[in-house]
């Protein structure tokens, strides 16, 4: 168990090449091997982040609340002083460090799924872009491999690139969680953050958005391929007024990776995660993946689907600074059909068939 942690930490530092060769040092843990190291660190990184997105805001504020009780209470009011002078840097697109992108554990991280990333198109980096990334999953673990770190080498496929995975802005009120967010580049998912970002950060930038959100998450269960879009065409509007190219992203087996309990319309526990959506900000999904140490236990480790993520065509949009509703229904009207060509062409590639179909909510 030393071993592992000491070998977990290079992992977390980036020299995560040593760990195998850590193993070898001890005659102990001759009964360890290869594959199975590499496994349970691929299961701890995926895990760290899980409980990192689950707890890490609510614990930080907690712990931060108890330092200032206590004879360290300098460091604390430190922070909160930091934290009021930084406030609105999530809203100018964040503070990214390659360094923390390029960590070894998110490789692991990637490779427990495996998750890929595939181009089919060439992005020029003299054009802003707007991602719409179907579906939303759980956790949007995809996304976040793909777009919040360097794991599958998202900066080289489209060199020039810059993305900005978007998310609830409400993580960016919470203490460390906001920082280690940012250093991945994620950024809020709201109005002011995305018009920065098309409009005062030059060209080459590509905001990711998991437009379904929220209430696509309620309904993903594996075996699914359903996004809530039809009514969703805020970001083409936004893509208008900033002559920003529209891109549709589609990751299949995205909602492979946890089962989830489906409340039906009407049903209480649906009124629950309803209330929670519209006042709150996202829903309390019920589900569960596998335990640490046997996929056959309930807890919350991802199952090891394979989650293949297919970045679309571009769709060139003219710039408009007051698009009508024409406009947006139009150019929402060809996102759409994008998306639905890009799912009809790649679906029988990854375990689904020619009958298989995407359902548009």
């Amino acid at each position: 168990m030393k071993t592992i942690i000491a070998a977990y930490s290079g992992v977390l530092r980036g020299t995560g090449s040593s760990v195998l060769s850590a193993v070898r040092d001890f005659p102990s843990l001759s009964w360890l091997n290869k594959s199975k190291v590499e496994r349970h660190l691929q299961i701890i990184s995926v895990l760290q982040w899980v409980l990192s997105f689950l707890a890490m805001g609510v614990a930080c504020t907690i712990i931060l609340a108890y330092v200032f009780c206590t004879d360290c209470w300098l460091i604390a009011a430190l922070y909160l002083a930091w934290l009021v002078i930084d406030w609105q840097t999530p809203n100018k697109g964040g503070r990214r460090s390659t360094w923390v992108r390029n960590w070894a554990v998110w490789r692991y991280f990637r490779d427990y799924f495996p998750i890929r990333l595939v181009k089919t198109h060439n992005l020029l980096p003299s054009r802003n872009y707007i991602f719409g990334y179907h579906p939303h999953g759980i956790m949007g673990l995809g996304a976040f491999c793909n777009f919040g770190t360097e794991a599958t080498g998202v900066s080289k496929k489209f060199p020039g690139i810059k993305p900005y995975l978007a998310t609830l802005a409400g993580n960016f009120r919470l203490p460390v969680l906001r920082d280690y967010l940012m250093s991945g580049g994620i950024c809020p998912v709201s109005r002011d953050t995305i018009d920065y970002i098309l409009s005062k950060n030059g060209t080459g930038n590509a905001v990711v958005i998991v437009v379904g959100g929220a209430a696509e998450s309620l309904n993903c269960v594996p075996g699914k391929n359903a996004v809530t879009l039809k009514q969703r065409k805020g970001f083409v509007k936004i893509a208008l007024q900033h002559g920003a190219d529209l891109v549709p992203v589609y990751s299949f087996g995205e909602n492979e990776a946890y089962k989830q309990m489906v409340f039906e319309e009407g049903s209480w526990g649906r009124w629950i995660q309803k209330k929670f959506q519209k006042h709150v900000g996202f829903a309390p999904c019920v589900f569960h993946g596998c335990g640490f140490f046997s996929e056959d236990s309930w807890g919350l480790v991802p199952y090891a689907k394979p989650i293949t993520t297919i970045v679309g065509e571009p769709i060139t949009v003219p710039k408009t600074d007051n698009p009508t509703q024409k406009d947006v229904d139009f150019y929402h009207t060809i996102y759409l059909n994008s998306l639905q060509k890009l799912f009809d062409k790649w679906k029988t590639k990854f375990g689904l068939s020619e009958t298989d179909v995407l359902e548009i909510n």
